[in-house]
């Protein structure tokens, strides 16, 4: 039951990062709005944190964690202890490497990433220096990821699943405070996002010394266990960011129509909680596992697991994408129209919301699929597919947008490319026999699929009820607040409705995901973890 145990951990922790990133996002829409000003800084954040998936969360997710699983497996803990303290090294080194050359280049590389902002010298100016603020953050983060994965590995999953909410609380602090008008806001916001940077390595350094992970900085050098890092790393970095990238893709397009950019970033932060709590949950956890189900024989038990995995993601995902399809005007409404964010941003925000819902099962299969590959140390083929995905997404994103579509053709173009990703990754499982689709799974799919139906017709129902309800209730409380209440009451009906349909249609059995996530036990297992974690 530990991996078990762990998934609720990861998920918890990182449920309340994404709500921490939902109380930022709010704060911020209340400050910003969604004009020039936020556009710049919402696209400004996002070229680091691109970055960061693509060297962090990427390579050392697909590539370091087998590796340096396997290292424990096999040797004694100082030599897994010197093989991560060489992966270090040498990443730290040439991210930094990489971050001087942004700073250097940034006045250059904003035209690519800002092609909005040319033209208006004083929102380059703005674009060149947020850049060069919050830049800094990828090289925290490339050291963060690989304590995670030693952690992750050690059985220690609770520090590295909640270092990210260190970066809200950092926001969340400047936003409460007046400093300023926006053009000023935003460069305190984005110099604490470096500064929580710092504070997550910190945290996850001193959580690396609890758990007796020896890790120091070494001269940089191509030892043949780097080479083969880098080997897998760079295919699996690409293959495992390929929704970040199609992000940049259609962020820095976005920022040719004024408030696009933003609409995109408010509307990603609500499908991102889902996203956050299951699809990441899943391939920190999910991948550990299989490697050791498959390295050991059990090819029979690590199928069971990854129909286990994706009845967990369908059941987790379904309801929220249907939500997104039935009520986005209500949810936008209810968590950001006030202050700076006006109706028409509501209007917006609300049709990627529900462009979004489509994609959003795409995405999180994508999370649960590629560690059928990752476990088997092959990262080329969720590669090849990842920019598969990526050109269709490019492809799509200029023919709409330009199109006459505008920012919803944008967001069409990323949930298309999120379904072509999926699709083929699921296609070439089966077809080379990795992925064989149960019993259990046939029938809990339409089931899944029905509750999810019924949960989408109760709260439609409810959008147009009970705002009339709660305004006549609590007259003495402005719209704002109104409309966040008839939110929380429609959406705990809504999972409600889903949890009843759920259990009485045999959609939903706790007892058989409990046993589908139970470890596989042989002779050589990882250190368990204690009880701290």
């Amino acid at each position: 039951m530990r991996l078990l145990r762990n998934l609720g951990v990861i998920s918890i922790l990182t449920l309340v990062s994404r709500v921490a990133g939902l109380a930022r996002e709010i704060l911020t829409a209340a400050r910003l709005g969604a004009g020039p000003v936020a556009d710049t800084f919402f696209q400004a954040m996002t070229i680091p944190n691109t970055f960061r998936r693509v060297l962090a969360e990427g390579a050392f997710n697909a590539a370091f964690v087998p590796l340096y699983a396997r290292q424990l497996e096999e040797k004694d803990r100082a030599e897994a202890d010197r093989f991560a303290s060489e992966a270090l090294s040498f990443m730290a080194t040439f991210t930094t490497l990489l971050v001087i050359a942004f700073q250097i280049f940034a006045p250059w590389l904003a035209y690519i990433f800002f092609p909005g902002r040319i033209g208006d010298p004083d929102g380059m100016m703005l674009a060149v220096l947020l850049l060069q603020i919050m830049m800094p953050y990828l090289l925290a983060m490339v050291v963060t990821a690989l304590i995670s994965g030693g952690l992750n590995s050690n059985g220690k999953f609770a520090a590295a699943a909640g270092a990210p909410v260190l970066l809200n609380i950092a926001m969340i602090g400047v936003l409460l405070f007046d400093l300023g008008p926006p053009e000023e806001l935003v460069i305190w916001l984005a110099a604490s996002v470096t500064a929580s940077g710092v504070m997550q390595v910190a945290l996850l350094w001193t959580a690396a010394m609890r758990a007796k992970l020896h890790l120091r900085l070494l001269p940089p050098k191509l030892t043949p266990r780097v080479k083969r890092l880098i080997a897998l790393g760079i295919p699996g970095a690409l293959a495992a960011s390929a929704m970040q990238v199609n992000i940049v893709v259609t962020s820095s397009i976005a920022t040719l129509e004024e408030g696009a950019r933003s609409w995109l970033n408010y509307a990603e932060r609500l499908y991102q909680l889902p996203l956050g709590m299951i699809g990441i949950a899943m391939g920190i956890a999910l991948l550990p596992n299989l490697t050791r189900r498959f390295r050991s024989g059990d090819e029979k038990g690590g199928h069971f697991a990854m129909n286990r995995a994706i009845e967990i993601a369908l059941a987790l995902t379904l309801p929220a994408s249907f939500a997104f399809l039935a009520i986005p005007e209500l949810i936008t409404a209810g968590l950001y129209q006030r202050g700076e964010f006006t109706r028409l941003d509501t209007s917006n925000t609300a049709i990627v919301l529900a462009i979004a819902g489509l994609g959003l099962p795409a995405f999180v299969l994508v999370k649960v699929l590629a560690p059928g590959f990752f476990a088997r140390e092959d990262t080329r083929t969720p590669m090849r597919f990842a920019l598969a995905a990526v050109a269709v997404n490019f492809v799509l994103a200029l023919t709409l947008f330009f199109g006459g579509l505008g920012f919803i053709g944008l967001a069409i173009a990323s949930s298309l490319a999120g379904w072509v990703n999926a699709g083929l990754l699921a296609i070439t499982l089966r077809a080379r026999g990795l992925l064989h689709i149960d019993k259990r799974l046939m029938t809990a799919m339409p089931r899944l699929l029905l509750a999810s139906l019924i949960m989408a017709g109760t709260v439609w129902l409810l959008s147009g009820l009970v705002p009339g309800l709660v305004a006549a209730a609590l007259p003495m409380l402005g719209l704002s607040w109104q409309t966040l209440i008839s939110l929380g009451l429609v959406v705990f009906a809504g999972l409600a409705v889903f949890g009843g349909a759920g259990l009485a249609l045999g959609a939903i059995k706790p007892s058989e995901l409990a046993e589908a996530l139970k470890p596989q036990r042989t002779s050589k297992t990882l250190p368990a973890s204690d009880s701290r974690d």
